[in-house]
């Protein structure tokens, strides 16, 4: 195996895939990159068996063959090499790489037993913009659950029917939804859940192409991510990046349930005036007085919290409502992580009294449930 390589192209593709390398892993094997050379492409490799991810970038390849290197101190080796080209030779279990007056020797195993990423029939196959797909992740990512007796939630829930893409998560005390109108019919419908590691990396990639193929089952997921040929010219990329795993098993809870069926109150309030105020109010506040208060009065709402231990704040702003006065308590963090989720210039909140959810929504199918505290909470 021997080849040529930039070794900026060669940083920006072992950086792709070095997100998947676990510090603590079971195996030795798993703590490395894959890396195959052939035609003038190399590919690299990394997995977890729970996830895993391929990129292809472009090398002057002398003699075809593979080898799996320790990927974070390789990482970490090329990054720091003195010149642009970098020769690449190595054998079975050892690779030499040589930069300029720098020459160094790795240690490696054998890519036999790197375990190969899964490849599965009876697929449903769906595509859509990178751009959609990423506004949707980050529209319900900060709902999921981190509670690890609740699995299920440990992760976003996707529903693939009645023309559309659905996007769902929840961690007991809110609950993120959004939607976006796709082609979806009898043969690539269907329903998972995503998990929160997986949902983590798959925002990181988006953005580098236009669009995003995806291909699922029962058991795991695929998405082929597609690099635009600008981003490809300077970052090396030659290919598509693919990232495969498996899901989370388990049924999602009817979600459905917990979506207020009737608010018999809805104002229209910037964005980010509200999110400023919010995080303003929020400075006073403790985690034993972890709180704010939204008063909905005619043609304004009052934001205040208070602790013993930081004192007080108050804030109002303008709002077209007319009707009686409603006091509702959240935790602020609650209100303000979708707030930040979405870019719309203005969002509306739903309200019924102050024991009853309140709902953030946007006009593109974005909605957040947030439960309330009580006042002696």
């Amino acid at each position: 195996m021997k080849f040529k390589i930039n070794r900026d192209h060669f940083s920006t593709g072992l950086q792709q895939v070095l997100n998947i390398v676990s510090s603590r892993a079971s195996l030795s094997i798993l703590n490395n990159v894959l890396i195959k050379a052939e035609g003038n492409t190399l590919s690299l490799t990394t997995t977890n068996f729970d996830l895993g991810i391929r990129c292809h970038i472009k090398a002057e390849v002398e003699k075809p063959g593979s080898i799996t290197l320790p990927a974070k101190k390789l990482a970490t080796l090329v990054r720091s090499l003195p010149n642009l080209e970098v020769q690449f030779e190595a054998s079975t279990n050892q690779a030499h790489i040589k930069a300029g007056g720098a020459s160094f020797k790795i240690m490696g195993i054998n890519a036999e037993e790197f375990p190969p990423l899964p490849a599965f029939s009876d697929k449903n196959e769906f595509a859509m913009a990178q751009q959609d797909l990423s506004q949707m992740l980050k529209g319900v990512a900060y709902a999921q659950s981190t509670d690890e007796n609740r699995h299920v939630l440990n992760g976003i829930y996707w529903s693939f029917g009645d023309g559309k893409l659905t996007l769902v998560a929840t961690d007991g005390r809110r609950l993120g939804v959004m939607s976006k109108d796709a082609t979806v019919n009898a043969q690539n419908s269907g329903k998972l859940i995503l998990p929160a590691r997986t949902a983590n990396e798959l925002e990181r990639l988006l953005g580098q192409g236009e669009k995003v193929k995806i291909a699922f089952n029962n058991r795991q997921i695929a998405f082929e991510i597609e690099v635009n040929s600008d981003k490809a010219q300077s970052n090396g990329l030659v290919s598509n990046i693919y990232l495969v795993s498996k899901i989370v098993e388990g049924n999602y809870p009817n979600y459905e349930q917990v979506i207020p069926k009737e608010t018999f109150q809805r104002v229209k309030i910037e964005r980010e005036l509200f999110l400023d105020c919010l995080q303003r109010a929020s400075i006073v506040t403790s985690e034993k007085s972890n709180a704010v208060r939204l008063t909905m009065n005619p043609n304004n709402m009052e934001i205040s919290c208070e602790s013993p231990e930081y004192g007080q704040a108050h804030e109002t702003i303008a709002i077209a409502y007319e009707g009686p006065s409603v006091g509702v308590s959240f935790n602020p963090q609650f209100l303000m992580d979708p707030l930040k989720a979405v870019a719309k210039d203005e969002v509306f909140f739903e309200f019924k009294d102050e024991l009853s959810p309140g709902v953030l929504k946007t006009l593109d199918a974005f909605m957040c449930v947030v439960m309330p505290l009580r006042l002696d909470d």
